[in-house]
């Protein structure tokens, strides 16, 4: 998978592990990092799909201002989970509409958040 992210800074705090502590905790930061390994090495989205994403709980989200927009996360330390995009323009769906996991190549990632605020 090609991971981008949406802002340099955010890359800084994802890249060093300092920093990644410094803003996130210990506990947080390593569940980036393992969720990191876990994007970086799956081919497509498809590898994480739902049953197949185990603890990380890979899905997209639904509701309020992500609605139909194609917004993924996957579970960190509850509740905060860390939120991604596709980065494919267009966003390769199937025919319905739905996003299609199998054809997602790459992400860009948005940040970390508590998605139950």
């Amino acid at each position: 998978m090609d991971i981008s992210f949406i802002s340099r800074k955010l890359e800084k705090e994802f890249n060093e592990w300092a920093r990644l502590v410094k803003v996130y905790g210990t506990k947080r930061a390593d569940k980036i990092r393992k969720r990191m390994t876990e994007l970086k090495a799956a081919e497509s989205l498809y590898d994480l799909w739902p049953p197949k994403s185990g603890p990380s709980r890979c899905h997209e989200l639904a509701g309020g201002k992500r609605k139909g927009k194609y917004h993924l996360s996957v579970d960190l330390d509850h509740p905060y989970r860390l939120i991604f995009i596709p980065s494919h323009d267009p966003i390769p769906a199937h025919d319905d509409g739905g996003l299609d996991w199998s054809k997602v190549t790459a992400v860009i990632i948005l940040g970390v958040e508590n998605t139950h605020e």
